[in-house]
């Protein structure tokens, strides 16, 4: 072997482990993929930074606008609406209604702003049905897989195989050519929720948010003794969070609570409601005169009121709040509010909360003023859940997003314009029109994914150019045989399949659509159903939690664990593994038609 081979399969190798372990953000593992390639001179500079001019990485760009455009302007809010007014209070029914609203929105607007938009409505009519959310919210996401699948743009994936295929010159797809396999793969999906989701759902999540963020471990009242150094302090002053990692909430005072931003002060005998570790609490109540009242029994009206609310958020994908802490963004002082709590995959974070790094998926429960809720509901970082006033949008504008967004929809698919020139044109147009701010269009890109994008493409053209494609699908063809394409087809699925439950979507499509159209060409096959295998393979993964966003963002919601997704996801993901491969070939034939 090559030096060059060497290295490119070492690379290869690297790049799935990193991915698969998490230990560095996956943008940061296809640049680092890049650079050792670049550095080796494996690929010259042009085809390092080729990914960045690449037109899917461009049109991904665009579709994150043109869905925020969609989302601001309130275009899917009526389809959210139908779940709460819709009739019947049966999981089953509500949750075919839900998929029936999700994915055709999902077949033409990015994944993850439909799930967003959909989440706190579903979870709002879940509630009001008396059904739990943990028996809809995995439908919903699953349904937002169903739909992307169906169309060129539904997915970053979908856009990505595409430009791949293209590159070849062997070929590429069409606007809706992905619809005959699509439909029958959301038909098959939504039959089997509603039929089997009573037996693989789950029903959690119907305690008190004091419960299921375990906030009585560590909030309580503490009494102010004579003698206290806090007296005499005012309560906005009080330095208990400074200096002994103590969150004061708010001070009870002759049956009033005073706000803890207030300006009064502290006096002997006030009630001081705050949230501490056991350890701390200990050293605060010795080292300032302070006394645990024993009677306290915390419930979530112990810290709501008709002022101030509970409310629990989501850290969306794309979300600023990514990678920062809430000491960073300065969180506290801009919207006015108080964490309490994060949970991260099901776990309730101890340290300071101050201090964590917030991810995807992050669930943030947050006390404040009606007022200081809709300040962080109108920021684009996260996702309220369960206050149900829908967010100002600009009304007006509406049916220009949806007719712009309808055009280029309508010029592609009839090819008189490529996609990414009228997604370019379409935000444009958007921009103009105020419909979305430049800033807010710049906000709405999930930078990540595109440097992602770009950053994992080179380690592609690597491994078509220094055969590990081939040396790859010389290892496939002698273990699944050369005589049986739809072996092949399945072998191809299979592993693209597993990939992307432990490793980035993107990232699987990129590293085996290479190994596809090399099979295919080895044994004089047409490429093109061995690519669509890779596609679908890559959109649509239901078996963990972390193996696609939408997953991730309705797994704290729905107090889901990990084996839930197991439980529901498997036998889905063999389904359409049965399914596509006995469908593709009726699409695709092997051996194109002339």
């Amino acid at each position: 072997m090559t030096f060059e081979l060497w290295v490119t399969l070492i690379t290869l190798l690297g790049a799935v482990i990193l991915f698969a372990t998490e230990k560095l953000p996956v943008d940061i593992v296809a640049l680092l993929s890049t650079s050792v390639l670049l550095i080796t001179g494996v690929v010259t500079v042009d085809e390092g930074i080729a990914g960045f001019s690449n037109p899917a990485v461009i049109t991904v760009g665009c579709m994150f606008v043109l869905s925020s455009a969609l989302q601001r302007t309130g275009a899917l809010d009526s389809l959210g609406k139908l779940l709460s007014k819709s009739g019947g209070s049966s999981p089953g029914m509500f949750c075919m209604l839900i998929m029936l609203c999700v994915a055709p929105v999902s077949a033409f607007v990015n994944n993850t702003a439909a799930v967003a938009v959909f989440l706190p409505l579903v979870i709002a009519a879940a509630a009001a049905k008396k059904i739990s959310a943990s028996r809809v919210l995995i439908p919903l996401s699953f349904a937002s897989q169903f739909g992307g699948v169906c169309t060129l743009i539904g997915t970053s994936t979908n856009l990505l195989v595409n430009s791949i295929y293209e590159k070849t010159g062997l070929g590429s797809f069409s606007m809706f050519e992905y619809a005959p396999l699509g439909i029958v793969l959301t038909l098959l999906g939504g039959g089997f929720l509603v039929l089997f989701g009573g037996w693989l759902l789950p029903s959690r999540r119907s305690e008190q948010l004091t419960d299921v963020y375990q906030l009585g471990e560590y909030v309580t009242e503490l009494r102010v003794m004579e003698g206290s150094p806090l007296i005499g302090q005012r309560v906005g002053q009080a330095e208990l969070s400074k200096d002994h990692d103590v969150t004061l909430l708010e001070i009870r005072r002759d049956k009033r609570a005073i706000r803890a931003a207030s300006y009064e002060i502290v006096k002997a005998d006030d009630l001081l409601l705050v949230r501490a570790k056991p350890d701390k609490l200990l050293a605060v109540t010795t080292g300032l005169k302070l006394e645990i009242e024993p009677e306290f029994k915390l419930r979530d009206e112990t810290i709501r009121s008709d002022d101030v609310k509970l409310c629990e958020t989501i850290v969306p994908p794309g979300s600023p709040f990514i990678g920062r802490t809430l000491a960073d963004l300065r969180f506290g002082q801009k919207t006015g509010v108080i964490a309490l709590a994060v949970q991260r995959t099901g776990h309730l974070l101890r340290e300071k909360l101050s201090s964590v790094r917030l991810r995807i998926g992050d669930a943030l429960l947050l006390l404040g003023e009606q007022a200081d809720i809709d300040r962080v509901r109108a920021e684009d970082g996260l996702i309220v859940l369960n206050e149900l006033d829908a967010p100002v949008r600009q009304r007006g504008k509406t049916f220009l997003a949806l007719g712009v967004f309808g055009l280029i929809v309508v010029l592609a698919a009839l090819n008189i314009l490529p996609i990414l020139v009228g997604a370019l044109a379409a935000v444009l147009v958007l921009i103009i029109t105020r419909c979305v701010r430049p800033e807010q269009a710049y906000g709405a890109v999930d930078w990540r994914v595109l440097i992602m994008l770009a950053g994992i493409l080179p380690l592609g053209i690597a491994m078509e150019k220094t055969g590990a494609a081939q040396a790859i699908t010389d290892v496939v063809l002698q273990l699944a045989g050369r005589d049986s394409p739809i072996a092949l087809l399945a072998a191809i699925y299979l592993v693209t399949a597993i990939l992307t439950e432990c490793m980035s979507n993107n990232g699987a499509a990129v590293l085996i659509a290479p190994i596809a159209i090399a099979t295919a060409q080895s044994i004089g096959l047409d490429p093109k159903p061995f690519l669509v295998a890779v596609t679908f393979a890559a959109s649509t993964s239901f078996a963990t939690p972390v193996g696609y966003q939408t997953n991730t963002m309705v797994y704290n919601a729905g107090g889901y664990r990990f084996s839930d997704f197991l439980r529901v996801g498997v036998p889905l993901n063999l389904l359409f593994w049965g399914a596509s491969v006995y469908f593709i070939p009726v699409f695709w034939p092997f051996v194109a038609r002339h």
